[in-house]
Protein backbone atom coordinates (compact mmCIF):
# COMPACT_ATOMS: atom_id res chain seq x y z
CA UNK A 1 0.00 0.00 0.00
CA UNK A 2 2.90 2.60 0.80
CA UNK A 3 4.60 1.72 -2.47
CA UNK A 4 3.35 4.00 -5.45
CA UNK A 5 5.35 3.16 -8.01
CA UNK A 6 7.54 6.55 -9.56
CA UNK A 7 5.88 6.34 -12.97
CA UNK A 8 2.42 6.34 -11.11
CA UNK A 9 3.37 9.32 -9.71
CA UNK A 10 4.62 11.35 -13.12
CA UNK A 11 1.58 9.98 -14.84
CA UNK A 12 -0.43 11.74 -11.77
CA UNK A 13 1.63 14.98 -11.94
CA UNK A 14 1.45 15.20 -15.79
CA UNK A 15 -2.39 14.47 -16.28
CA UNK A 16 -2.87 17.33 -13.28
CA UNK A 17 -0.55 19.43 -15.50
CA UNK A 18 -2.25 18.77 -18.55
CA UNK A 19 -5.23 19.34 -17.27
CA UNK A 20 -4.82 22.63 -15.95
CA UNK A 21 -3.07 23.99 -19.42
CA UNK A 22 -6.05 22.72 -21.31
CA UNK A 23 -8.96 24.16 -19.08
CA UNK A 24 -7.03 27.57 -18.33
CA UNK A 25 -8.21 29.01 -21.63
CA UNK A 26 -11.61 28.77 -20.66
CA UNK A 27 -11.24 31.44 -18.34
CA UNK A 28 -9.78 34.08 -20.94
CA UNK A 29 -12.53 35.70 -23.68
CA UNK A 30 -12.11 34.88 -27.12
CA UNK A 31 -10.38 38.33 -27.71
CA UNK A 32 -7.69 37.95 -25.00
CA UNK A 33 -7.10 34.44 -26.21
CA UNK A 34 -6.62 35.53 -29.74
CA UNK A 35 -4.16 38.73 -28.58
CA UNK A 36 -1.64 35.44 -27.53
CA UNK A 37 1.22 34.36 -28.98
CA UNK A 38 -0.45 31.52 -31.69
CA UNK A 39 1.85 28.52 -29.62
CA UNK A 40 0.04 29.83 -26.45
CA UNK A 41 -3.84 30.09 -28.32
CA UNK A 42 -5.50 26.49 -27.18
CA UNK A 43 -8.83 25.63 -27.90
CA UNK A 44 -11.66 26.50 -25.85
CA UNK A 45 -14.62 24.22 -25.17
CA UNK A 46 -17.70 25.75 -27.60
CA UNK A 47 -21.21 26.79 -26.23
CA UNK A 48 -24.17 25.37 -27.45
CA UNK A 49 -26.83 27.05 -28.78
CA UNK A 50 -28.91 27.56 -25.95
CA UNK A 51 -25.81 28.95 -23.96
CA UNK A 52 -24.53 30.79 -26.52
CA UNK A 53 -27.72 32.21 -28.62
CA UNK A 54 -27.77 31.83 -32.79
CA UNK A 55 -30.09 30.43 -35.04
CA UNK A 56 -32.30 27.20 -35.53
CA UNK A 57 -33.75 25.56 -38.74
CA UNK A 58 -35.55 22.79 -39.66
CA UNK A 59 -35.43 21.91 -42.81
CA UNK A 60 -37.72 19.45 -45.14
CA UNK A 61 -36.16 17.56 -48.39
CA UNK A 62 -38.68 17.94 -51.03
CA UNK A 63 -38.08 14.04 -52.22
CA UNK A 64 -40.76 14.33 -54.36
CA UNK A 65 -38.97 17.15 -56.40
CA UNK A 66 -36.47 13.91 -56.87
CA UNK A 67 -39.34 11.39 -57.79
CA UNK A 68 -40.38 14.24 -60.55
CA UNK A 69 -36.49 14.96 -61.36
CA UNK A 70 -36.19 11.67 -62.47
CA UNK A 71 -39.59 11.02 -64.83
CA UNK A 72 -38.90 14.37 -66.58
CA UNK A 73 -35.52 12.60 -67.34
CA UNK A 74 -37.16 9.42 -68.57
CA UNK A 75 -39.55 11.68 -70.86
CA UNK A 76 -36.77 13.49 -72.34
CA UNK A 77 -34.92 10.62 -72.61
CA UNK A 78 -38.29 8.47 -74.26
CA UNK A 79 -38.20 11.22 -76.68
CA UNK A 80 -34.83 11.41 -77.88
CA UNK A 81 -34.69 7.22 -78.60
CA UNK A 82 -37.77 7.12 -79.93
CA UNK A 83 -37.47 9.92 -82.74
CA UNK A 84 -33.88 9.18 -83.40
CA UNK A 85 -34.91 5.16 -84.05
CA UNK A 86 -38.38 7.12 -86.19
CA UNK A 87 -40.75 5.00 -84.05
CA UNK A 88 -43.90 6.68 -83.75
CA UNK A 89 -45.60 7.80 -80.46
CA UNK A 90 -48.15 9.89 -78.95
CA UNK A 91 -49.54 11.46 -75.85
CA UNK A 92 -45.31 10.89 -73.66
CA UNK A 93 -45.82 12.30 -70.44
CA UNK A 94 -45.93 11.49 -66.77
CA UNK A 95 -48.70 9.63 -65.95
CA UNK A 96 -48.86 10.07 -62.68
CA UNK A 97 -47.47 8.29 -59.27
CA UNK A 98 -43.98 7.02 -60.41
CA UNK A 99 -45.08 6.28 -63.78
CA UNK A 100 -44.25 7.61 -67.33
CA UNK A 101 -46.70 6.81 -69.88
CA UNK A 102 -46.94 6.98 -73.87
CA UNK A 103 -48.74 4.97 -76.67
CA UNK A 104 -47.08 3.42 -79.79
CA UNK A 105 -48.60 4.55 -82.96
CA UNK A 106 -47.52 1.48 -84.68
CA UNK A 107 -48.06 -1.72 -81.85
CA UNK A 108 -45.56 -3.96 -83.85
CA UNK A 109 -42.32 -2.23 -82.68
CA UNK A 110 -43.24 -2.75 -79.13
CA UNK A 111 -40.67 -5.04 -79.51
CA UNK A 112 -37.87 -2.62 -80.93
CA UNK A 113 -39.72 0.26 -78.35
CA UNK A 114 -38.91 -2.00 -75.43
CA UNK A 115 -35.20 -2.43 -75.40
CA UNK A 116 -34.60 1.06 -76.27
CA UNK A 117 -36.82 2.22 -73.47
CA UNK A 118 -35.11 -0.35 -71.08
CA UNK A 119 -31.98 1.43 -71.75
CA UNK A 120 -33.11 4.27 -70.02
CA UNK A 121 -32.86 2.11 -66.57
CA UNK A 122 -30.62 3.03 -64.06
CA UNK A 123 -28.76 1.05 -62.00
CA UNK A 124 -30.49 1.43 -58.06
CA UNK A 125 -28.28 2.73 -56.01
CA UNK A 126 -27.54 0.70 -52.34
CA UNK A 127 -29.27 -2.11 -53.77
CA UNK A 128 -29.04 -5.89 -52.56
CA UNK A 129 -26.47 -7.65 -54.15
CA UNK A 130 -26.77 -9.52 -57.25
CA UNK A 131 -24.13 -12.03 -58.95
CA UNK A 132 -26.46 -11.23 -62.36
CA UNK A 133 -26.95 -8.08 -63.85
CA UNK A 134 -27.70 -4.90 -61.73
CA UNK A 135 -31.37 -4.36 -61.36
CA UNK A 136 -32.53 -1.21 -62.34
CA UNK A 137 -34.65 1.40 -61.04
CA UNK A 138 -37.44 1.14 -63.68
CA UNK A 139 -39.50 -1.88 -65.82
CA UNK A 140 -41.36 -1.59 -68.78
CA UNK A 141 -44.57 -3.02 -70.13
CA UNK A 142 -46.25 -2.44 -73.03
CA UNK A 143 -49.60 -3.81 -73.91
CA UNK A 144 -51.21 -5.48 -77.06
CA UNK A 145 -52.83 -1.79 -78.07
CA UNK A 146 -48.89 -0.24 -77.78
CA UNK A 147 -49.92 1.59 -74.78
CA UNK A 148 -46.30 1.96 -72.67
CA UNK A 149 -45.79 2.19 -69.46
CA UNK A 150 -42.73 3.44 -67.64
CA UNK A 151 -42.87 2.48 -63.58
CA UNK A 152 -40.48 3.29 -61.34
CA UNK A 153 -39.97 0.19 -58.48
CA UNK A 154 -40.71 0.99 -54.53
CA UNK A 155 -37.73 0.13 -53.69
CA UNK A 156 -35.98 2.76 -56.26
CA UNK A 157 -37.75 5.60 -55.23
CA UNK A 158 -37.14 4.77 -51.21
CA UNK A 159 -33.28 4.85 -51.91
CA UNK A 160 -33.82 8.00 -53.89
CA UNK A 161 -35.35 9.80 -51.48
CA UNK A 162 -32.79 8.28 -48.73
CA UNK A 163 -30.27 9.27 -51.09
CA UNK A 164 -31.60 12.42 -51.50
CA UNK A 165 -31.85 13.39 -47.92
CA UNK A 166 -28.29 12.09 -47.45
CA UNK A 167 -26.45 14.33 -50.18
CA UNK A 168 -28.35 16.95 -48.70
CA UNK A 169 -26.65 17.00 -45.48
CA UNK A 170 -23.88 17.14 -46.73
CA UNK A 171 -24.37 19.87 -48.79
CA UNK A 172 -25.79 21.77 -46.42
CA UNK A 173 -22.65 21.11 -44.23
CA UNK A 174 -20.44 22.49 -47.23
CA UNK A 175 -22.87 25.28 -47.54
CA UNK A 176 -22.48 26.09 -43.61
CA UNK A 177 -18.51 25.66 -43.48
CA UNK A 178 -18.11 28.05 -45.93
CA UNK A 179 -20.21 30.60 -43.95
CA UNK A 180 -17.30 30.31 -41.66
CA UNK A 181 -19.90 29.45 -38.66
CA UNK A 182 -18.13 27.84 -35.64
CA UNK A 183 -19.14 23.99 -34.35
CA UNK A 184 -22.68 23.56 -36.53
CA UNK A 185 -24.84 20.76 -35.58
CA UNK A 186 -26.46 19.27 -38.94
CA UNK A 187 -27.98 15.83 -38.68
CA UNK A 188 -31.48 13.92 -39.47
CA UNK A 189 -34.54 14.20 -38.37
CA UNK A 190 -36.74 11.92 -38.80
CA UNK A 191 -36.88 10.57 -42.88
CA UNK A 192 -36.67 13.47 -44.63
CA UNK A 193 -35.92 16.72 -42.27
CA UNK A 194 -32.77 18.01 -41.31
CA UNK A 195 -31.74 19.91 -37.83
CA UNK A 196 -29.93 22.98 -38.17
CA UNK A 197 -28.47 24.78 -35.15
CA UNK A 198 -25.77 27.49 -35.86
CA UNK A 199 -24.25 29.16 -32.57
CA UNK A 200 -23.63 33.06 -32.51
CA UNK A 201 -25.32 33.62 -35.70
CA UNK A 202 -27.53 36.41 -35.43
CA UNK A 203 -28.16 36.06 -39.44
CA UNK A 204 -30.57 33.64 -40.11
CA UNK A 205 -32.32 35.39 -42.96
CA UNK A 206 -28.98 34.78 -44.75
CA UNK A 207 -28.45 31.24 -43.85
CA UNK A 208 -31.95 30.38 -44.59
CA UNK A 209 -31.54 31.84 -48.32
CA UNK A 210 -27.63 29.93 -48.25
CA UNK A 211 -29.86 26.44 -47.28
CA UNK A 212 -33.22 27.59 -49.19
CA UNK A 213 -31.98 27.99 -52.45
CA UNK A 214 -31.14 24.72 -54.61
CA UNK A 215 -28.41 26.01 -56.74
CA UNK A 216 -28.26 23.97 -59.56
CA UNK A 217 -26.80 25.16 -62.44
CA UNK A 218 -27.12 24.75 -65.76
CA UNK A 219 -26.29 26.02 -69.32
CA UNK A 220 -28.79 25.33 -71.69
CA UNK A 221 -29.54 26.68 -75.33
CA UNK A 222 -32.16 28.96 -76.30
CA UNK A 223 -34.75 28.39 -79.16
CA UNK A 224 -34.54 31.65 -80.86
CA UNK A 225 -37.27 30.71 -83.17
CA UNK A 226 -39.91 30.09 -80.96
CA UNK A 227 -42.34 32.51 -79.49
CA UNK A 228 -41.69 32.86 -75.56
CA UNK A 229 -45.61 34.39 -75.06
CA UNK A 230 -46.86 31.43 -76.60
CA UNK A 231 -48.93 29.42 -74.51
CA UNK A 232 -47.61 25.91 -75.07
CA UNK A 233 -43.58 25.70 -76.05
CA UNK A 234 -42.31 23.25 -78.46
CA UNK A 235 -41.26 19.89 -78.07
CA UNK A 236 -38.47 19.74 -75.84
CA UNK A 237 -38.14 23.35 -74.90
CA UNK A 238 -39.57 25.13 -71.88
CA UNK A 239 -40.48 28.95 -70.86
CA UNK A 240 -38.14 30.30 -68.27
CA UNK A 241 -38.50 33.42 -66.56
CA UNK A 242 -35.43 36.23 -65.77
CA UNK A 243 -34.71 36.32 -62.33
CA UNK A 244 -37.03 39.11 -60.90
CA UNK A 245 -34.46 39.80 -58.55
CA UNK A 246 -32.22 41.43 -61.09
CA UNK A 247 -34.19 43.39 -63.68
CA UNK A 248 -35.84 45.79 -60.68
CA UNK A 249 -38.59 47.47 -62.02
CA UNK A 250 -38.10 46.31 -65.71
CA UNK A 251 -40.64 43.35 -66.52
CA UNK A 252 -39.30 40.00 -66.06
CA UNK A 253 -38.01 38.46 -69.58
CA UNK A 254 -38.89 34.83 -70.72
CA UNK A 255 -36.77 32.90 -72.58
CA UNK A 256 -37.70 29.53 -74.30
CA UNK A 257 -35.03 27.17 -73.21
CA UNK A 258 -33.95 23.38 -74.37
CA UNK A 259 -34.22 21.15 -72.01
CA UNK A 260 -31.04 19.39 -72.66
CA UNK A 261 -28.79 20.06 -70.39
CA UNK A 262 -25.61 21.07 -72.36
CA UNK A 263 -23.20 21.50 -69.26
CA UNK A 264 -24.51 20.44 -66.01
CA UNK A 265 -23.19 22.80 -62.82
CA UNK A 266 -21.56 19.43 -61.35
CA UNK A 267 -18.61 20.07 -63.77
CA UNK A 268 -17.87 23.61 -61.72
CA UNK A 269 -14.68 23.04 -59.70
CA UNK A 270 -14.38 26.69 -58.24
CA UNK A 271 -16.43 29.68 -58.25
CA UNK A 272 -15.25 33.02 -57.32
CA UNK A 273 -16.67 36.43 -56.81
CA UNK A 274 -15.61 39.29 -58.39
CA UNK A 275 -15.74 42.73 -60.67
CA UNK A 276 -16.35 42.13 -64.38
CA UNK A 277 -13.60 44.26 -65.95
CA UNK A 278 -15.61 46.09 -68.54
CA UNK A 279 -18.76 47.42 -66.61
CA UNK A 280 -17.24 46.96 -62.88
CA UNK A 281 -20.01 45.35 -61.50
CA UNK A 282 -20.16 42.41 -59.16
CA UNK A 283 -19.61 38.99 -61.62
CA UNK A 284 -18.89 34.96 -60.18
CA UNK A 285 -16.36 33.36 -62.34
CA UNK A 286 -16.35 29.67 -62.73
CA UNK A 287 -13.95 26.98 -64.04
CA UNK A 288 -15.06 23.48 -64.90
CA UNK A 289 -13.26 20.27 -64.46
CA UNK A 290 -11.26 18.27 -67.42
CA UNK A 291 -14.93 16.68 -68.79
CA UNK A 292 -16.83 19.87 -68.22
CA UNK A 293 -14.50 22.15 -69.68
CA UNK A 294 -13.97 19.88 -73.09
CA UNK A 295 -17.84 19.23 -73.33
CA UNK A 296 -18.18 23.90 -72.79
CA UNK A 297 -15.39 23.67 -75.40
CA UNK A 298 -17.62 21.47 -77.54
CA UNK A 299 -21.04 23.37 -77.08
CA UNK A 300 -19.39 26.75 -77.79
CA UNK A 301 -17.62 25.88 -81.36
CA UNK A 302 -20.52 24.01 -82.48
CA UNK A 303 -22.83 27.14 -81.26
CA UNK A 304 -21.12 30.50 -82.55
CA UNK A 305 -22.88 33.33 -82.83
CA UNK A 306 -26.62 31.46 -81.01
CA UNK A 307 -27.37 32.51 -77.60
CA UNK A 308 -27.41 29.81 -74.23
CA UNK A 309 -28.63 30.18 -71.03
CA UNK A 310 -27.20 30.40 -67.56
CA UNK A 311 -29.36 28.90 -65.72
CA UNK A 312 -30.09 28.25 -61.87
CA UNK A 313 -32.61 26.93 -60.17
CA UNK A 314 -35.13 27.65 -63.33
CA UNK A 315 -33.96 31.13 -63.84
CA UNK A 316 -32.45 32.33 -66.05
CA UNK A 317 -29.56 34.62 -64.99
CA UNK A 318 -28.09 35.56 -68.14
CA UNK A 319 -28.13 34.77 -71.58
CA UNK A 320 -25.08 35.94 -74.19
CA UNK A 321 -24.44 34.76 -77.37
CA UNK A 322 -21.56 32.90 -78.20
CA UNK A 323 -18.84 35.17 -79.68
CA UNK A 324 -16.22 32.64 -80.35
CA UNK A 325 -15.23 29.15 -78.65
CA UNK A 326 -14.38 28.98 -74.69
CA UNK A 327 -12.16 26.65 -74.67
CA UNK A 328 -9.94 27.32 -71.39
CA UNK A 329 -13.01 25.73 -69.41
CA UNK A 330 -13.85 28.88 -67.31
CA UNK A 331 -16.00 31.93 -67.63
CA UNK A 332 -17.71 34.29 -65.61
CA UNK A 333 -21.35 34.97 -64.90
CA UNK A 334 -22.96 38.47 -64.68
CA UNK A 335 -26.24 39.98 -64.24
CA UNK A 336 -26.68 42.77 -61.81
CA UNK A 337 -25.20 41.31 -58.32
CA UNK A 338 -24.78 43.43 -55.72
CA UNK A 339 -21.53 42.65 -54.18
CA UNK A 340 -23.19 40.14 -51.22
CA UNK A 341 -25.01 38.30 -54.17
CA UNK A 342 -21.87 37.86 -55.74
CA UNK A 343 -20.47 36.38 -52.84
CA UNK A 344 -23.27 34.26 -51.84
CA UNK A 345 -23.73 32.83 -55.47
CA UNK A 346 -19.90 31.76 -55.12
CA UNK A 347 -20.45 29.99 -52.04
CA UNK A 348 -23.46 27.51 -53.86
CA UNK A 349 -21.65 26.85 -56.35
CA UNK A 350 -18.52 25.51 -54.61
CA UNK A 351 -20.38 23.84 -52.23
CA UNK A 352 -22.72 22.16 -55.13
CA UNK A 353 -26.32 21.93 -56.36
CA UNK A 354 -28.90 20.57 -53.41
CA UNK A 355 -30.64 17.49 -54.91
CA UNK A 356 -33.99 18.72 -54.14
CA UNK A 357 -35.42 21.52 -52.48
CA UNK A 358 -35.29 22.21 -49.09
CA UNK A 359 -37.88 24.19 -47.35
CA UNK A 360 -37.79 25.81 -43.90
CA UNK A 361 -40.76 24.50 -41.68
CA UNK A 362 -39.12 25.92 -38.23
CA UNK A 363 -36.96 28.77 -37.73
CA UNK A 364 -36.16 30.10 -34.26
CA UNK A 365 -33.34 32.76 -32.71
CA UNK A 366 -31.97 32.42 -29.22
CA UNK A 367 -30.79 35.48 -28.02
CA UNK A 368 -27.60 35.70 -26.42
CA UNK A 369 -28.99 37.24 -23.14
CA UNK A 370 -31.14 34.04 -22.70
CA UNK A 371 -27.84 31.79 -23.32
CA UNK A 372 -25.88 34.33 -21.06
CA UNK A 373 -28.78 33.74 -18.03
CA UNK A 374 -28.31 30.11 -18.70
CA UNK A 375 -24.54 29.99 -18.51
CA UNK A 376 -24.89 32.32 -15.16
CA UNK A 377 -27.66 29.59 -13.77
CA UNK A 378 -25.50 26.35 -14.43
CA UNK A 379 -22.33 28.47 -12.82
CA UNK A 380 -24.43 28.58 -9.76
CA UNK A 381 -26.39 25.12 -9.35
CA UNK A 382 -22.88 23.83 -10.22
CA UNK A 383 -20.82 25.67 -7.46
CA UNK A 384 -23.46 25.02 -4.73
CA UNK A 385 -23.41 20.93 -5.49
CA UNK A 386 -19.73 21.63 -5.14
CA UNK A 387 -19.81 23.60 -1.72
CA UNK A 388 -22.63 21.57 -0.14
CA UNK A 389 -21.14 18.08 -1.56
CA UNK A 390 -17.61 19.72 0.47
CA UNK A 391 -19.22 20.47 3.60
CA UNK A 392 -20.79 16.76 4.00
CA UNK A 393 -17.57 15.31 2.84
CA UNK A 394 -15.74 17.00 4.88
CA UNK A 395 -17.94 16.87 7.99
CA UNK A 396 -18.47 13.25 7.75
CA UNK A 397 -14.94 12.32 7.04
CA UNK A 398 -12.40 14.96 8.09
CA UNK A 399 -9.07 14.80 6.34
CA UNK A 400 -10.30 11.97 3.65
CA UNK A 401 -13.16 13.80 3.02
CA UNK A 402 -10.81 17.14 2.67
CA UNK A 403 -8.83 14.38 0.20
CA UNK A 404 -12.11 13.78 -1.70
CA UNK A 405 -12.79 17.68 -2.01
CA UNK A 406 -9.54 18.10 -3.53
CA UNK A 407 -10.14 15.14 -5.53
CA UNK A 408 -13.33 16.50 -6.87
CA UNK A 409 -11.77 20.04 -7.67
CA UNK A 410 -9.00 18.07 -10.08
CA UNK A 411 -12.06 15.82 -11.81
CA UNK A 412 -14.08 19.13 -12.36
CA UNK A 413 -10.33 20.96 -14.10
CA UNK A 414 -10.16 17.52 -15.90
CA UNK A 415 -13.89 17.25 -17.54
CA UNK A 416 -13.22 21.01 -18.75
CA UNK A 417 -10.08 20.21 -20.12
CA UNK A 418 -11.17 17.05 -21.75
CA UNK A 419 -13.95 19.21 -23.96
CA UNK A 420 -11.52 21.80 -24.55
CA UNK A 421 -9.16 19.28 -26.43
CA UNK A 422 -11.99 17.56 -28.11
CA UNK A 423 -13.51 21.08 -28.82
CA UNK A 424 -16.75 20.01 -27.83
CA UNK A 425 -20.11 21.57 -27.59
CA UNK A 426 -21.37 22.49 -24.24
CA UNK A 427 -25.20 22.88 -23.79
CA UNK A 428 -27.60 22.94 -20.92
CA UNK A 429 -27.57 19.37 -20.64
CA UNK A 430 -24.01 19.16 -20.41
CA UNK A 431 -23.90 21.45 -17.68
CA UNK A 432 -26.30 19.23 -15.76
CA UNK A 433 -23.73 16.01 -16.62
CA UNK A 434 -21.15 18.34 -15.19
CA UNK A 435 -23.31 18.45 -12.10
CA UNK A 436 -24.28 14.98 -11.65
CA UNK A 437 -21.00 14.21 -12.42
CA UNK A 438 -19.91 15.82 -8.85
CA UNK A 439 -21.98 13.70 -6.86
CA UNK A 440 -21.00 10.53 -9.00
CA UNK A 441 -17.49 11.41 -8.27
CA UNK A 442 -17.72 11.46 -4.73
CA UNK A 443 -19.68 9.02 -4.70
CA UNK A 444 -16.69 6.48 -5.26
CA UNK A 445 -14.54 8.44 -2.08
CA UNK A 446 -17.65 7.71 0.04
CA UNK A 447 -17.43 3.80 -0.76
CA UNK A 448 -13.88 3.95 0.02
CA UNK A 449 -13.75 6.15 3.45
CA UNK A 450 -16.33 4.04 4.54
CA UNK A 451 -14.46 0.71 3.72
CA UNK A 452 -11.64 1.99 5.59
CA UNK A 453 -13.90 2.91 8.71
CA UNK A 454 -15.04 -0.73 8.67
CA UNK A 455 -11.76 -1.86 8.23
CA UNK A 456 -10.35 0.61 11.08
CA UNK A 457 -13.07 -0.84 13.42
CA UNK A 458 -12.30 -4.19 13.11
CA UNK A 459 -8.88 -3.33 14.96
CA UNK A 460 -6.14 -3.41 11.95
CA UNK A 461 -3.36 -1.21 10.96
CA UNK A 462 -3.62 2.16 9.36
CA UNK A 463 -1.69 0.68 6.30
CA UNK A 464 -3.75 -2.87 6.46
CA UNK A 465 -7.45 -0.52 7.02
CA UNK A 466 -6.15 1.71 3.63
CA UNK A 467 -4.57 -1.21 1.68
CA UNK A 468 -8.48 -3.60 2.27
CA UNK A 469 -10.51 -0.50 1.78
CA UNK A 470 -9.47 0.15 -1.81
CA UNK A 471 -9.36 -3.32 -2.20
CA UNK A 472 -12.75 -4.51 -1.37
CA UNK A 473 -14.08 -0.91 -2.79
CA UNK A 474 -12.49 -0.94 -6.16
CA UNK A 475 -14.71 -3.89 -8.16
CA UNK A 476 -18.04 -2.04 -6.78
CA UNK A 477 -16.60 1.35 -7.96
CA UNK A 478 -15.91 -0.42 -11.14
CA UNK A 479 -19.40 -2.24 -11.50
CA UNK A 480 -21.37 1.09 -11.09
CA UNK A 481 -19.26 2.99 -13.67
CA UNK A 482 -19.43 0.43 -15.95
CA UNK A 483 -23.38 0.06 -15.60
CA UNK A 484 -23.35 3.79 -16.25
CA UNK A 485 -20.80 3.92 -19.50
CA UNK A 486 -23.44 1.70 -20.68
CA UNK A 487 -26.13 3.31 -20.39
CA UNK A 488 -24.33 6.52 -21.70
CA UNK A 489 -22.97 4.74 -25.11
CA UNK A 490 -27.16 3.95 -25.61
CA UNK A 491 -28.08 7.36 -24.89
CA UNK A 492 -25.34 8.43 -27.41
CA UNK A 493 -25.89 5.71 -29.89
CA UNK A 494 -29.85 6.60 -29.90
CA UNK A 495 -29.86 10.07 -28.87
CA UNK A 496 -29.35 13.67 -30.87
CA UNK A 497 -27.94 16.68 -30.20
CA UNK A 498 -28.07 18.01 -26.49
CA UNK A 499 -28.10 14.19 -25.88
CA UNK A 500 -25.63 13.02 -26.85
CA UNK A 501 -24.05 15.87 -25.15
CA UNK A 502 -25.15 14.85 -21.85
CA UNK A 503 -23.86 11.20 -22.44
CA UNK A 504 -20.30 12.48 -23.59
CA UNK A 505 -19.84 14.60 -20.64
CA UNK A 506 -20.94 12.33 -17.81
CA UNK A 507 -18.62 9.55 -20.16
CA UNK A 508 -15.69 12.05 -19.49
CA UNK A 509 -16.33 12.84 -16.25
CA UNK A 510 -16.60 8.97 -15.22
CA UNK A 511 -13.20 8.19 -17.02
CA UNK A 512 -11.64 11.25 -14.92
CA UNK A 513 -13.47 9.96 -11.44
CA UNK A 514 -11.78 6.65 -11.74
CA UNK A 515 -8.51 8.30 -12.10
CA UNK A 516 -8.88 10.83 -9.29
CA UNK A 517 -10.96 9.07 -6.64
CA UNK A 518 -8.56 5.69 -7.11
CA UNK A 519 -5.28 7.35 -8.07
CA UNK A 520 -4.95 10.41 -6.97
CA UNK A 521 -6.39 10.39 -3.73
CA UNK A 522 -4.83 6.87 -2.87
CA UNK A 523 -1.38 8.73 -3.88
CA UNK A 524 -2.55 12.26 -1.44
CA UNK A 525 -3.18 9.02 1.76
CA UNK A 526 -0.08 7.33 1.39
CA UNK A 527 2.03 10.82 1.47
CA UNK A 528 0.21 11.77 4.15
CA UNK A 529 0.53 8.69 6.00
CA UNK A 530 4.13 8.10 5.79
CA UNK A 531 4.38 11.72 6.86
CA UNK A 532 2.09 11.31 10.02
CA UNK A 533 3.01 7.84 10.42
CA UNK A 534 -0.32 7.89 12.63
CA UNK A 535 -1.28 4.45 15.39
CA UNK A 536 -4.90 4.43 13.87
CA UNK A 537 -7.14 6.11 11.42
CA UNK A 538 -9.71 8.46 12.48
CA UNK A 539 -12.50 8.22 9.43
Amino acid sequence: MLYFAPWKIALVVLVTLAGLITAAPNLLSRQQLDALPHWMQLSQVNLGLDLRGGSHLLLEVDTNAVLRERLEALVEGAREELRRERIGYTNLGIAGGSTVGLRLRDPSQAAKARELLGKLGQPIQGGAFSLGAAPTDMAVTIADDGQVRMVLSDVAVRERARSAVTQSIEIVRRRIDQTGVNEPTIQVQGSDRILVQLPGVDDPERIERLLGTTAKLAFRMLDTTADPNAPVPPAGTEILEGDKARTGNAPVQKYVVKRKVEVSGDDLVDAQPGYDQRSGTPMVSFRFNAAGAKRFAEVTQHNVGLPFAIVLDNKVLSAPVIREPILGGSGQITGNFTVAEANDLSVLLRAGALPAPLKVIEKRVVGPDLGADAIRAGTIAITIGFILVNIFMISAYGLFGLFAVAAVSLNLVLILGALSLMQATLSLPGIAGILLTIGMAVDANVLINERIREEARLGKSPVASLDAGFARAFSTILDSNLTTLIAMAVLFAMGSGPVRGFAVTISIGIATSMFTAITVVRLMMIVWLKRARPKAIAV
